[in-house]
Protein backbone atom coordinates (compact mmCIF):
# COMPACT_ATOMS: atom_id res chain seq x y z
CA UNK A 1 0.00 0.00 0.00
CA UNK A 2 1.61 3.58 -1.00
CA UNK A 3 0.63 6.76 0.75
CA UNK A 4 0.66 10.10 -0.53
CA UNK A 5 2.85 12.23 1.57
CA UNK A 6 3.35 16.03 1.37
CA UNK A 7 1.56 18.20 -0.92
CA UNK A 8 2.51 16.29 -3.90
CA UNK A 9 4.66 18.18 -6.35
CA UNK A 10 7.57 20.11 -5.24
CA UNK A 11 6.79 23.18 -7.67
CA UNK A 12 2.88 22.61 -7.63
CA UNK A 13 0.79 21.37 -4.19
CA UNK A 14 -1.57 18.81 -4.00
CA UNK A 15 -2.42 17.06 -7.49
CA UNK A 16 -5.77 16.77 -9.47
CA UNK A 17 -6.87 14.30 -11.73
CA UNK A 18 -4.63 12.86 -14.08
CA UNK A 19 -1.82 13.90 -11.91
CA UNK A 20 -1.68 17.55 -13.01
CA UNK A 21 -0.98 20.41 -10.84
CA UNK A 22 -4.14 21.83 -9.01
CA UNK A 23 -4.08 25.07 -9.49
CA UNK A 24 -3.43 27.91 -6.42
CA UNK A 25 -6.47 29.18 -4.47
CA UNK A 26 -3.81 32.42 -3.56
CA UNK A 27 -1.86 33.49 -6.30
CA UNK A 28 -0.44 37.34 -6.51
CA UNK A 29 -3.11 38.22 -9.09
CA UNK A 30 -5.99 36.80 -6.97
CA UNK A 31 -4.55 38.18 -3.17
CA UNK A 32 -5.71 41.86 -1.42
CA UNK A 33 -4.86 44.21 -3.70
CA UNK A 34 -4.65 46.53 -0.78
CA UNK A 35 -1.80 44.37 0.74
CA UNK A 36 0.03 44.50 -2.21
CA UNK A 37 0.20 48.71 -2.14
CA UNK A 38 1.45 48.65 1.56
CA UNK A 39 5.39 49.31 1.67
CA UNK A 40 7.42 49.48 4.65
CA UNK A 41 10.62 51.24 3.79
CA UNK A 42 12.39 50.84 7.05
CA UNK A 43 12.23 47.06 6.52
CA UNK A 44 12.69 46.89 3.08
CA UNK A 45 14.72 45.32 0.17
CA UNK A 46 17.71 47.53 1.22
CA UNK A 47 17.35 45.71 4.71
CA UNK A 48 16.94 42.90 3.31
CA UNK A 49 20.51 43.15 1.36
CA UNK A 50 22.54 44.07 4.71
CA UNK A 51 21.28 40.82 6.05
CA UNK A 52 22.00 38.77 2.89
CA UNK A 53 25.86 40.88 3.72
CA UNK A 54 25.99 40.10 7.02
CA UNK A 55 25.51 36.58 6.37
CA UNK A 56 28.43 36.55 3.74
CA UNK A 57 31.09 38.27 5.94
CA UNK A 58 30.08 35.57 8.13
CA UNK A 59 31.26 32.88 5.92
CA UNK A 60 34.58 34.26 4.71
CA UNK A 61 32.99 36.53 1.45
CA UNK A 62 35.42 39.53 1.12
CA UNK A 63 34.12 42.67 1.36
CA UNK A 64 35.60 46.32 1.49
CA UNK A 65 33.78 46.60 5.15
CA UNK A 66 34.13 44.39 8.44
CA UNK A 67 30.69 45.09 9.69
CA UNK A 68 27.34 45.95 8.79
CA UNK A 69 26.15 49.06 10.73
CA UNK A 70 22.52 48.77 10.26
CA UNK A 71 21.42 52.27 11.18
CA UNK A 72 17.96 51.97 9.04
CA UNK A 73 15.57 51.30 12.67
CA UNK A 74 15.32 52.82 15.80
CA UNK A 75 16.41 49.43 18.14
CA UNK A 76 18.13 51.19 20.32
CA UNK A 77 19.43 47.80 22.43
CA UNK A 78 20.39 46.37 18.93
CA UNK A 79 22.94 49.17 18.12
CA UNK A 80 24.38 48.54 21.70
CA UNK A 81 22.35 50.45 24.02
CA UNK A 82 21.91 48.78 27.62
CA UNK A 83 19.02 48.03 29.17
CA UNK A 84 17.79 50.08 32.39
CA UNK A 85 18.20 47.99 35.37
CA UNK A 86 14.79 48.71 37.11
CA UNK A 87 12.98 47.74 33.84
CA UNK A 88 14.70 44.60 33.75
CA UNK A 89 14.28 43.67 37.08
CA UNK A 90 10.26 44.68 37.99
CA UNK A 91 10.08 42.64 34.41
CA UNK A 92 12.21 39.66 35.62
CA UNK A 93 10.24 39.67 38.79
CA UNK A 94 6.98 39.25 36.59
CA UNK A 95 8.08 36.56 34.40
CA UNK A 96 9.14 34.49 37.30
CA UNK A 97 7.39 35.26 40.54
CA UNK A 98 9.65 32.83 42.71
CA UNK A 99 12.42 35.46 42.62
CA UNK A 100 9.71 37.87 44.57
CA UNK A 101 11.50 35.47 47.56
CA UNK A 102 14.72 36.67 46.50
CA UNK A 103 15.67 39.64 48.94
CA UNK A 104 18.66 41.14 46.66
CA UNK A 105 16.36 43.04 44.59
CA UNK A 106 15.51 46.16 45.62
CA UNK A 107 12.38 46.29 47.74
CA UNK A 108 10.92 49.11 45.63
CA UNK A 109 11.47 46.73 42.23
CA UNK A 110 9.31 44.22 44.29
CA UNK A 111 7.04 46.17 45.79
CA UNK A 112 6.17 47.04 42.08
CA UNK A 113 6.13 43.16 40.51
CA UNK A 114 3.75 42.53 43.03
CA UNK A 115 1.79 45.16 42.39
CA UNK A 116 1.75 44.46 38.88
CA UNK A 117 1.17 40.79 39.42
CA UNK A 118 -2.33 41.44 41.84
CA UNK A 119 -3.32 43.94 39.03
CA UNK A 120 -3.06 40.87 36.83
CA UNK A 121 -4.80 39.06 38.95
CA UNK A 122 -7.40 41.48 39.20
CA UNK A 123 -7.10 41.65 42.88
CA UNK A 124 -7.39 45.01 45.52
CA UNK A 125 -4.30 46.77 45.14
CA UNK A 126 -5.17 48.93 48.57
CA UNK A 127 -1.75 47.13 50.62
CA UNK A 128 -0.59 44.86 47.72
CA UNK A 129 2.88 43.94 49.88
CA UNK A 130 0.10 42.15 52.73
CA UNK A 131 -1.51 39.61 50.17
CA UNK A 132 0.54 36.63 50.59
CA UNK A 133 3.41 35.73 48.67
CA UNK A 134 1.98 32.30 47.43
CA UNK A 135 -0.96 34.15 46.04
CA UNK A 136 0.95 35.88 43.41
CA UNK A 137 3.34 32.70 42.75
CA UNK A 138 -0.12 30.65 42.16
CA UNK A 139 -1.10 32.91 39.65
CA UNK A 140 0.61 32.45 37.03
CA UNK A 141 1.29 36.56 36.49
CA UNK A 142 2.11 37.70 33.07
CA UNK A 143 1.54 34.56 31.14
CA UNK A 144 -1.89 35.01 31.52
CA UNK A 145 -4.57 37.08 29.16
CA UNK A 146 -5.42 40.55 30.64
CA UNK A 147 -8.48 42.24 29.87
CA UNK A 148 -8.09 43.65 26.44
CA UNK A 149 -7.75 47.33 27.04
CA UNK A 150 -5.33 46.41 29.14
CA UNK A 151 -4.51 45.07 33.03
CA UNK A 152 -6.97 48.22 35.18
CA UNK A 153 -3.77 48.84 37.26
CA UNK A 154 -1.46 49.97 34.68
CA UNK A 155 -3.83 51.97 33.23
CA UNK A 156 -4.82 53.32 36.44
CA UNK A 157 -0.86 53.94 36.60
CA UNK A 158 -0.86 55.74 33.07
CA UNK A 159 -3.63 57.96 34.01
CA UNK A 160 -1.58 59.02 37.22
CA UNK A 161 1.60 59.63 34.94
CA UNK A 162 -0.13 61.75 32.71
CA UNK A 163 -1.72 64.06 35.40
CA UNK A 164 1.70 64.49 36.46
CA UNK A 165 3.05 65.14 33.25
CA UNK A 166 0.32 67.73 32.08
CA UNK A 167 -1.32 69.08 35.61
CA UNK A 168 -5.08 67.96 33.89
CA UNK A 169 -7.05 64.81 35.16
CA UNK A 170 -6.93 61.33 33.20
CA UNK A 171 -9.92 58.92 33.11
CA UNK A 172 -8.28 55.25 33.00
CA UNK A 173 -11.30 54.16 31.11
CA UNK A 174 -9.52 56.55 28.13
CA UNK A 175 -6.31 54.72 28.24
CA UNK A 176 -5.83 51.55 25.74
CA UNK A 177 -2.73 49.82 26.29
CA UNK A 178 -1.65 48.25 22.95
CA UNK A 179 0.61 46.31 21.35
CA UNK A 180 3.28 49.34 20.70
CA UNK A 181 2.05 52.57 19.56
CA UNK A 182 2.00 51.47 15.82
CA UNK A 183 -1.43 48.79 17.03
CA UNK A 184 -3.11 51.69 18.65
CA UNK A 185 -2.45 54.06 15.58
CA UNK A 186 -3.88 52.10 13.12
CA UNK A 187 -7.05 51.13 15.15
CA UNK A 188 -7.81 54.29 15.43
CA UNK A 189 -7.45 55.23 11.47
CA UNK A 190 -9.47 51.73 11.22
CA UNK A 191 -12.34 53.57 13.11
CA UNK A 192 -12.46 56.52 10.77
CA UNK A 193 -12.36 55.06 7.27
CA UNK A 194 -15.18 55.00 5.49
CA UNK A 195 -17.15 55.84 2.15
CA UNK A 196 -16.52 55.87 -1.28
CA UNK A 197 -15.26 58.90 -3.85
CA UNK A 198 -15.46 62.39 -2.25
CA UNK A 199 -17.07 60.88 0.82
CA UNK A 200 -14.10 58.09 1.41
CA UNK A 201 -11.70 59.31 4.51
CA UNK A 202 -9.08 61.16 4.08
CA UNK A 203 -5.86 61.03 6.42
CA UNK A 204 -3.83 64.12 6.75
CA UNK A 205 0.08 63.16 7.41
CA UNK A 206 3.59 65.10 7.36
CA UNK A 207 5.84 64.28 4.64
CA UNK A 208 8.28 63.35 5.13
CA UNK A 209 6.16 60.77 7.57
CA UNK A 210 7.25 57.65 9.38
CA UNK A 211 5.92 54.71 6.74
CA UNK A 212 3.21 52.98 8.72
CA UNK A 213 1.01 55.90 8.43
CA UNK A 214 1.53 55.42 4.67
CA UNK A 215 1.23 51.69 5.07
CA UNK A 216 -1.95 51.79 7.31
CA UNK A 217 -3.63 54.23 5.11
CA UNK A 218 -3.15 52.38 1.94
CA UNK A 219 -4.34 48.91 3.76
CA UNK A 220 -7.34 50.12 4.92
CA UNK A 221 -8.24 51.80 1.56
CA UNK A 222 -8.69 55.19 2.88
CA UNK A 223 -7.10 58.26 0.57
CA UNK A 224 -3.13 59.73 1.76
CA UNK A 225 -3.52 63.45 1.98
CA UNK A 226 0.27 64.66 1.99
CA UNK A 227 1.29 68.13 3.96
CA UNK A 228 4.56 68.97 3.11
CA UNK A 229 7.03 69.92 6.77
CA UNK A 230 9.27 72.95 5.94
CA UNK A 231 12.88 71.91 5.34
CA UNK A 232 14.31 75.02 4.82
CA UNK A 233 12.93 75.92 8.85
CA UNK A 234 14.01 72.98 10.67
CA UNK A 235 11.41 70.93 9.27
CA UNK A 236 8.77 72.98 11.17
CA UNK A 237 5.19 72.44 10.40
CA UNK A 238 3.33 75.67 8.59
CA UNK A 239 -0.03 76.38 9.00
CA UNK A 240 -0.41 77.94 5.62
CA UNK A 241 0.84 74.73 4.32
CA UNK A 242 -2.02 73.08 6.11
CA UNK A 243 -4.98 74.69 4.90
CA UNK A 244 -3.39 74.11 1.13
CA UNK A 245 -3.52 70.29 1.99
CA UNK A 246 -7.18 69.93 2.99
CA UNK A 247 -8.42 72.36 0.21
CA UNK A 248 -6.99 70.63 -2.25
CA UNK A 249 -8.01 67.26 -0.73
CA UNK A 250 -11.54 68.40 -0.51
CA UNK A 251 -11.50 67.73 -4.17
CA UNK A 252 -11.37 64.51 -4.22
CA UNK A 253 -11.92 63.36 -0.83
CA UNK A 254 -13.25 63.83 2.89
CA UNK A 255 -10.03 64.38 5.24
CA UNK A 256 -11.82 63.12 8.10
CA UNK A 257 -8.30 62.96 10.67
CA UNK A 258 -4.76 65.09 11.22
CA UNK A 259 -1.87 62.89 11.83
CA UNK A 260 1.20 64.60 13.86
CA UNK A 261 4.40 63.24 14.48
CA UNK A 262 6.26 65.01 17.64
CA UNK A 263 8.97 64.88 18.53
CA UNK A 264 9.03 64.08 14.49
CA UNK A 265 10.10 61.13 12.42
CA UNK A 266 12.05 60.88 10.37
CA UNK A 267 12.92 64.28 10.60
CA UNK A 268 13.68 65.21 13.96
CA UNK A 269 11.64 68.41 14.46
CA UNK A 270 10.27 69.14 18.11
CA UNK A 271 7.30 71.46 17.75
CA UNK A 272 7.10 74.72 19.77
CA UNK A 273 4.27 75.17 22.33
CA UNK A 274 2.71 77.89 19.36
CA UNK A 275 2.67 75.77 17.03
CA UNK A 276 1.08 73.19 18.77
CA UNK A 277 -1.61 75.50 19.47
CA UNK A 278 -1.81 76.20 15.89
CA UNK A 279 -2.36 73.10 14.97
CA UNK A 280 -5.77 72.10 17.53
CA UNK A 281 -7.01 75.26 16.40
CA UNK A 282 -6.27 74.23 12.96
CA UNK A 283 -7.88 70.71 13.45
CA UNK A 284 -11.17 72.46 15.37
CA UNK A 285 -11.88 74.78 12.66
CA UNK A 286 -11.61 71.96 9.83
CA UNK A 287 -13.26 69.45 12.18
CA UNK A 288 -10.75 67.21 11.90
CA UNK A 289 -9.78 64.24 14.56
CA UNK A 290 -6.50 64.63 15.63
CA UNK A 291 -3.94 61.83 16.33
CA UNK A 292 -0.79 62.80 18.16
CA UNK A 293 2.30 60.31 18.10
CA UNK A 294 4.19 61.38 20.67
CA UNK A 295 6.54 58.43 21.20
CA UNK A 296 9.59 60.33 20.98
CA UNK A 297 8.29 62.70 24.30
CA UNK A 298 11.75 61.63 26.07
CA UNK A 299 14.00 62.85 23.30
CA UNK A 300 14.95 66.31 23.42
CA UNK A 301 17.84 67.62 23.01
CA UNK A 302 18.73 70.78 21.66
CA UNK A 303 18.80 73.97 23.41
CA UNK A 304 15.39 75.85 23.59
CA UNK A 305 13.26 73.24 22.95
CA UNK A 306 11.04 71.30 25.23
CA UNK A 307 8.32 68.81 24.52
CA UNK A 308 4.53 70.58 25.23
CA UNK A 309 1.76 67.67 25.08
CA UNK A 310 -1.05 68.02 22.60
CA UNK A 311 -3.57 67.19 25.52
CA UNK A 312 -2.22 69.86 27.99
CA UNK A 313 -2.03 72.34 24.95
CA UNK A 314 -5.60 71.39 24.14
CA UNK A 315 -6.87 71.86 27.94
CA UNK A 316 -4.71 74.74 28.14
CA UNK A 317 -6.37 77.09 25.46
CA UNK A 318 -10.22 77.00 26.97
CA UNK A 319 -13.78 75.85 26.71
CA UNK A 320 -13.34 77.17 23.17
CA UNK A 321 -11.72 73.74 22.16
CA UNK A 322 -12.60 71.72 24.88
CA UNK A 323 -15.16 69.71 22.32
CA UNK A 324 -11.79 68.50 20.31
CA UNK A 325 -11.19 64.80 19.89
CA UNK A 326 -7.93 63.64 20.10
CA UNK A 327 -6.09 60.57 20.27
CA UNK A 328 -2.16 60.37 21.55
CA UNK A 329 0.21 57.85 21.98
CA UNK A 330 3.38 56.52 23.57
CA UNK A 331 5.67 53.77 23.44
CA UNK A 332 7.98 51.44 25.55
CA UNK A 333 10.32 51.30 22.32
CA UNK A 334 11.84 54.91 22.56
CA UNK A 335 12.61 57.32 25.28
CA UNK A 336 15.77 56.53 27.18
CA UNK A 337 14.07 52.66 27.32
CA UNK A 338 14.72 51.12 24.12
CA UNK A 339 12.62 48.37 25.20
CA UNK A 340 11.46 47.70 20.98
CA UNK A 341 10.82 43.98 21.60
CA UNK A 342 8.13 43.82 24.65
CA UNK A 343 6.15 45.96 22.33
CA UNK A 344 4.65 47.83 25.11
CA UNK A 345 2.11 50.98 23.94
CA UNK A 346 -0.50 53.24 24.56
CA UNK A 347 -3.35 55.43 23.40
CA UNK A 348 -5.21 58.10 25.12
CA UNK A 349 -8.67 59.15 23.60
CA UNK A 350 -10.37 62.38 24.57
CA UNK A 351 -13.80 63.66 23.66
CA UNK A 352 -14.44 60.18 22.46
CA UNK A 353 -18.16 59.82 21.46
CA UNK A 354 -19.36 57.14 24.12
CA UNK A 355 -20.83 54.72 21.55
CA UNK A 356 -17.84 55.21 19.32
CA UNK A 357 -15.66 54.37 22.47
CA UNK A 358 -17.87 50.39 22.76
CA UNK A 359 -17.31 50.04 19.15
CA UNK A 360 -13.02 50.44 19.86
CA UNK A 361 -13.47 48.00 22.97
CA UNK A 362 -15.00 45.44 21.03
CA UNK A 363 -12.44 46.38 18.10
CA UNK A 364 -9.36 45.76 20.46
CA UNK A 365 -10.97 42.66 21.86
CA UNK A 366 -10.84 40.98 18.52
CA UNK A 367 -6.77 40.53 19.36
CA UNK A 368 -7.99 39.12 22.96
CA UNK A 369 -4.67 41.54 24.55
CA UNK A 370 -1.48 43.47 24.26
CA UNK A 371 1.24 41.41 25.63
CA UNK A 372 1.44 41.39 29.05
CA UNK A 373 4.98 41.51 29.68
CA UNK A 374 4.69 44.72 26.87
CA UNK A 375 1.72 46.65 29.77
CA UNK A 376 4.27 45.55 32.24
CA UNK A 377 7.50 47.44 31.17
CA UNK A 378 4.80 50.48 30.33
CA UNK A 379 4.17 50.28 34.25
CA UNK A 380 7.88 50.73 34.87
CA UNK A 381 8.11 53.94 32.26
CA UNK A 382 5.21 55.42 33.69
CA UNK A 383 5.49 54.61 37.26
CA UNK A 384 9.38 54.87 37.71
CA UNK A 385 11.46 54.79 41.00
CA UNK A 386 10.55 57.86 43.41
CA UNK A 387 13.23 60.11 45.43
CA UNK A 388 14.14 57.81 48.63
CA UNK A 389 13.32 54.46 46.75
CA UNK A 390 16.72 52.45 47.13
CA UNK A 391 16.28 52.71 42.81
CA UNK A 392 16.20 55.90 42.46
CA UNK A 393 19.55 56.64 42.31
CA UNK A 394 20.88 54.55 39.77
CA UNK A 395 17.77 54.79 37.76
CA UNK A 396 18.30 58.71 37.53
CA UNK A 397 22.08 57.79 36.68
CA UNK A 398 21.24 55.36 33.96
CA UNK A 399 18.38 57.84 32.34
CA UNK A 400 19.97 60.93 32.62
CA UNK A 401 23.62 58.72 31.01
CA UNK A 402 21.37 57.37 28.07
CA UNK A 403 19.59 60.81 27.46
CA UNK A 404 22.80 62.69 27.59
CA UNK A 405 24.69 60.59 24.88
CA UNK A 406 21.92 60.63 22.95
CA UNK A 407 22.10 64.32 22.79
CA UNK A 408 25.60 64.51 22.17
CA UNK A 409 25.02 61.68 19.12
CA UNK A 410 22.56 64.05 17.85
CA UNK A 411 25.14 67.35 17.61
CA UNK A 412 27.79 64.69 16.03
CA UNK A 413 25.87 63.69 13.49
CA UNK A 414 24.27 66.61 12.51
CA UNK A 415 27.52 68.65 12.21
CA UNK A 416 29.40 66.06 11.00
CA UNK A 417 27.14 65.52 7.34
CA UNK A 418 27.17 69.51 7.28
CA UNK A 419 30.80 69.21 7.12
CA UNK A 420 30.68 67.02 3.95
CA UNK A 421 30.36 68.56 0.24
CA UNK A 422 27.16 68.17 -1.00
CA UNK A 423 25.19 67.22 2.09
CA UNK A 424 23.12 69.04 4.25
CA UNK A 425 21.39 68.11 7.75
CA UNK A 426 19.00 70.28 10.01
CA UNK A 427 19.70 70.36 13.59
CA UNK A 428 18.44 66.86 15.52
CA UNK A 429 16.27 68.50 18.05
CA UNK A 430 14.65 65.59 19.43
CA UNK A 431 13.65 61.49 18.37
CA UNK A 432 16.59 59.42 17.50
CA UNK A 433 17.10 60.16 13.60
CA UNK A 434 18.75 62.66 10.72
CA UNK A 435 17.17 63.22 7.31
CA UNK A 436 20.16 65.21 5.63
CA UNK A 437 19.85 65.89 2.19
CA UNK A 438 22.02 64.45 -0.30
CA UNK A 439 23.00 66.99 -3.45
CA UNK A 440 22.83 64.27 -6.19
CA UNK A 441 24.95 65.00 -9.24
CA UNK A 442 22.67 64.97 -12.61
CA UNK A 443 24.93 61.95 -13.57
CA UNK A 444 23.85 59.65 -10.31
CA UNK A 445 20.78 60.70 -11.23
CA UNK A 446 20.43 59.43 -14.59
CA UNK A 447 22.56 56.23 -13.54
CA UNK A 448 19.91 55.38 -10.93
CA UNK A 449 17.26 56.25 -13.62
CA UNK A 450 18.28 53.75 -16.15
CA UNK A 451 18.35 51.03 -13.54
CA UNK A 452 14.71 51.66 -12.46
CA UNK A 453 15.68 52.88 -9.16
CA UNK A 454 15.25 56.09 -7.45
CA UNK A 455 17.81 58.12 -7.17
CA UNK A 456 18.23 58.21 -3.39
CA UNK A 457 17.45 54.16 -3.37
CA UNK A 458 20.18 53.70 -5.56
CA UNK A 459 22.66 55.79 -3.67
CA UNK A 460 22.02 54.13 -0.30
CA UNK A 461 22.05 50.50 -2.14
CA UNK A 462 25.63 51.77 -3.27
CA UNK A 463 26.24 52.98 0.21
CA UNK A 464 25.53 49.44 1.60
CA UNK A 465 27.39 47.27 -1.05
CA UNK A 466 30.48 49.68 -0.55
CA UNK A 467 30.70 50.98 3.13
CA UNK A 468 28.49 48.70 4.90
CA UNK A 469 26.25 51.07 6.08
CA UNK A 470 22.45 50.13 5.78
CA UNK A 471 19.97 53.53 5.74
CA UNK A 472 16.76 54.25 4.62
CA UNK A 473 15.87 56.24 0.84
CA UNK A 474 14.03 59.13 1.59
CA UNK A 475 11.77 58.53 -1.03
CA UNK A 476 10.53 55.79 1.82
CA UNK A 477 9.67 58.77 4.03
CA UNK A 478 8.52 60.80 0.86
CA UNK A 479 9.90 64.53 -0.01
CA UNK A 480 9.41 67.31 -2.19
CA UNK A 481 10.19 66.62 -5.71
CA UNK A 482 13.82 66.71 -6.92
CA UNK A 483 15.50 66.40 -3.40
CA UNK A 484 16.80 63.46 -2.07
CA UNK A 485 17.69 62.42 1.02
CA UNK A 486 18.38 59.19 3.83
CA UNK A 487 17.02 58.28 7.20
CA UNK A 488 19.83 57.08 9.77
CA UNK A 489 19.42 56.55 13.19
CA UNK A 490 21.78 58.11 15.56
CA UNK A 491 21.85 54.91 17.93
CA UNK A 492 25.17 53.44 17.26
CA UNK A 493 26.69 54.01 20.21
CA UNK A 494 30.16 56.46 19.74
CA UNK A 495 32.46 54.06 18.96
CA UNK A 496 30.61 52.75 16.53
CA UNK A 497 29.51 56.14 15.39
CA UNK A 498 33.02 56.88 14.77
CA UNK A 499 33.46 53.98 12.46
CA UNK A 500 30.19 54.80 10.76
CA UNK A 501 30.38 58.76 9.96
CA UNK A 502 34.39 58.31 8.54
CA UNK A 503 33.24 55.34 6.37
CA UNK A 504 30.36 57.53 5.27
CA UNK A 505 32.70 60.47 4.74
CA UNK A 506 34.88 58.44 2.33
CA UNK A 507 32.09 56.71 0.37
CA UNK A 508 30.06 59.82 -0.52
CA UNK A 509 33.51 61.73 -1.14
CA UNK A 510 34.05 58.85 -3.85
CA UNK A 511 30.57 58.72 -5.27
CA UNK A 512 30.43 62.63 -5.76
CA UNK A 513 33.93 61.74 -7.48
CA UNK A 514 32.80 59.03 -9.69
CA UNK A 515 29.17 61.09 -10.86
CA UNK A 516 30.55 64.49 -11.46
CA UNK A 517 31.43 65.78 -14.71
Amino acid sequence: MSSHLGNGPQNGGPTGPAGQTRAKVLTIDSMNPLVKKVEYAVRGPIVARATELEKELEKGVPKPFKQVIKANIGDAHAMGQKPITFLRQVISLCVNPDLLKDESFPADVRERARRILQGCKGGSLDDVMAVPLHTLLESHGIGSYSDSVGVEVIRKDIAAYIERRDGFPSDPDNIFLSTGASDAIKNMVKLMVRGEGRDQTGVMIPIPQYPLYSAVVAELNAVQVNYYLDEDNNWALDIAELERSVKEAREHCTPRVLCVINPGNPTGQVLSKKNVQEIIKFAAREHLFLMADEVYQDNIYADGCAFHSFKKTLFELGPEYAGLELASFHSTSKGYMGECGFRGGYMEVINMDPQVKLQLKKLVSTKLCPPVSGQATMDCVVNPPQPGEPSYESFIKEKTAVLKSLAERAKLVAETFNSIEGVTCNTVQGAMYAFPRIHLPPRAVEKAKSLGQSPDGFYALQLLEQAGICVVPGSGFGQRDGTYHFRTTILPQPDKLKIFMDAFTAFHNKFLQEYSD
